[in-house]
């Protein structure tokens, strides 16, 4: 990529790389502790360490595999091979997989850096090309729009927001994604500013690598309009149309994009095929509270653009669970700055640029089509902030022009931003050492997380942690269930299931409330008056037993449908016993025994068998409290 021209100067050049070394110093600044960390178990598996396509590095069969079949139900064959040739070099070390993304990413923002640079002309003043009358204010445009791109390209380094594409070997779709999709936009600039077939090809063939490395770039066609519009102002170029009307050059301009729309259109398609089981995941998600997590996410990451704080690996989707009023805020908002950007638009067009590109780079992952669990990912704004960047970077620098000292002020808060922000993100990747330290994080910074809770649960587990493992398991299992009974609050096996949980968890009060519940919905539920009657009969803390209404319970049970097993036998006999019935109390626990048996389940037959003996000793039978 041709940035400076030849008559640039050496004073000009060195700057470009004096910029160039700082980004790349600062990026492996904040990511190069990252080379030290582990595979994270959360999609790593499934891309590398577990999948024996990719493990085995590259091969014939592997390299025809990523073209037919979806990875980690996404096709993106471009991935998937660079996951590979990882493999093929590094095995599965994990230390080697976090340099290339490490790599990658710095790779980006230098390209970022670059073609910012070219795009809005700093390349064109510095080379001397243009009216030699207007010669000192482009010089002045030329050196605020060079700073301008570095400060972009410094904050798409090492904001913490970038942490997760980077410092997440899964995610190194956005990475490799994000290089493309800087070479793109480099060729694109190319093309406009010399257009010819073999550019526009070239151009293309980067567009598609960029798409078979992550599907989320098909907005890129429209983004291209966009820069048409500023900085590369194709809309008054004489290359477009000559003399033609204002309509017929953007019509022009449309036109030449619709072999882009295309490629993009395929890789929709294929994206959807391969997707049908993440897509399926929250199916029964209604449409409406999908738009309005949208809208409500399109804020949260113009606030985590601003305030990265409290950032994790998973945040729950809120289903239907979002305040009306923070939905309106936020779409209140959304409509405000798109009427800024619009009025502003010929005075401050790259406002309208910035804005419109943050919202199309974002409409893919936002879940109007929902694909994954997740209410919103920190991973999603990996090339959607860009645009914000731009607009805030060039709108600060216009409207500063007539400050005193305005150098040392602008440079002065630059430090301080990117100071914070590498302070910030270091702090941020370093959680990402191993899986206990991201999951143990994202629960401290994140509420009702079921997933964060089970991947926590499955790291301790491997570490022989098995107390703990058990309480995070039994923790995702409350919240799954809560979260089901908010969506569907009259789902029986629902408060059911949350009951025995909660028992499980030593909370009998609030697993007796579910039980209750579910009796309030169906006075039939066989398991919930069970489940009931068992725990008001056996529970070891006395202010929790109540015999006489287990008994109740228990004979209600008996009489229903399928009552007559002899797990539920069982309970009606301990309620006697709690009762101080113990003859009955022994005579059903001899029946249920008989049934185990003759069902031919020993386990149960030997329990009925103890908890008689203690019957005939006039002494009730109590559960003992998991610990």
């Amino acid at each position: 990529m041709k940035v400076f021209g030849t008559n640039g100067g050496n004073q000009d050049t060195r700057r470009l790389l004096a910029v160039c070394l700082g980004l790349t110093a600062i990026t492996w600044l904040v990511f190069g502790q990252t080379l030290r960390h582990g595979f994270i178990n959360f999609d790593d598996d499934k891309y590398v360490y577990q999948n024996a396509e990719v493990s085995h590095g590259l091969t014939l069969h592997g390299i025809a595999w990523v073209w037919t079949h979806a990875h980690a139900s996404l096709w993106h064959p471009l991935t998937t091979i660079s996951h590979m040739l990882d493999c093929q070099m590094y095995g599965l070390s994990p230390g080697g997989h976090h340099f290339t993304n490490v790599a990658l990413h710095n790779l980006g923002v230098v390209l970022l850096f670059l073609v910012l640079c070219d795009m809005t002309g700093v390349s064109r003043v510095v080379a001397g090309i243009g009216d030699a009358g207007r010669d000192q204010r482009s010089r002045l445009q030329g050196q605020s729009g060079f700073w301008c791109s570095a400060f972009v390209a410094a904050v798409f380094a090492i904001h913490p927001m970038r942490v997760e594409s980077v410092a997440w070997i899964a995610e190194r779709k956005d990475v490799l994604s994000g290089v493309f999709f800087m070479l793109t936009l480099g060729a694109y600039v190319r093309y406009a500013r010399a257009p010819s077939v073999f550019r526009y090809v070239t151009m293309s063939i980067l567009f598609a690598c960029g798409l078979m490395s992550k599907a989320t770039l098909v907005t890129v066609p429209v983004v291209l309009l966009l820069l048409d519009y500023w900085p590369l102002n194709r809309g008054q170029r004489s290359e477009v149309g000559g003399q033609a009307t204002n309509a017929q050059r953007w019509l022009k301009l449309i036109v030449e994009k619709i072999p882009l729309l295309a490629l993009s259109a395929g890789s929709g398609v294929a994206t959807i095929f391969a997707q049908t089981v993440t897509i399926s995941s929250l199916a029964q998600l209604p449409l409406l509270p999908r738009v309005k997590n949208a809208i409500v996410s399109t804020v949260i990451y113009i606030r985590q653009l601003f305030w990265p704080v409290d950032l994790g690996a998973f945040y729950p989707h809120p289903h239907d669970q979002l305040n009306g009023w923070v939905v309106l805020a936020s779409a209140a908002l959304i409509i405000g700055i798109s009427a800024v950007a619009v009025f502003t638009v010929r005075k401050y067009p790259y406002i309208f640029v910035g804005w419109c590109w943050y919202l199309l780079m974002l409409a893919p992952v936002l879940g109007i089509v929902q694909a994954g669990l997740q209410g919103h990912a920190d991973r999603f704004t990996y090339l959607p902030h860009i645009g914000l960047t731009i607009s805030l970077t060039w709108a600060i620098a216009d409207l500063t022009k007539q400050w005193r000292r305005r150098e040392l002020i602008i440079g002065f808060a630059t430090a301080v931003v990117i100071a914070a922000l590498t302070l910030s993100a270091r702090r941020q990747a370093s959680y990402w050492q191993d899986s206990i330290s991201i999951w143990t994080h994202t629960l401290a910074v994140t509420s009702n997380n079921a997933i964060a809770h089970q991947n926590l649960a499955a790291a301790l587990w491997e570490r022989g942690r098995l107390h703990d493992s058990a309480i995070h398991s039994r923790a995702a299992a409350i919240v799954r269930w809560e979260t089901i009974i908010k969506d569907y609050p009259l789902d029986v096996a629902a408060h059911d299931n949350l009951g025995v949980v909660l028992i499980q968890n030593g909370d009998p009060r609030g697993a007796i409330a579910q039980w209750e519940m579910s009796l309030q919905i169906d006075p039939n539920d066989g398991n919930a008056r069970n489940n009931l009657a068992w725990v008001l009969a056996t529970y070891p803390d006395d202010a929790i037993r109540d015999g006489k209404r287990a008994v109740e319970l228990a004979e209600k049970a008996v009489r229903l449908p399928g009552g007559e097993a002899p797990i539920v036998l069982r309970t009606l006999a301990a309620a006697y016993a709690e009762g101080g019935e113990f003859s009955k109390a022994i005579g059903t626990a001899q029946r249920a025994a008989e049934l185990a048996t003759a069902q031919q389940n020993p386990s149960l037959t030997e329990t009925l068998r103890h908890e008689i003996a203690l019957y005939r000793t006039n002494t009730p039978y109590r559960e003992l409290q998991q610990q």
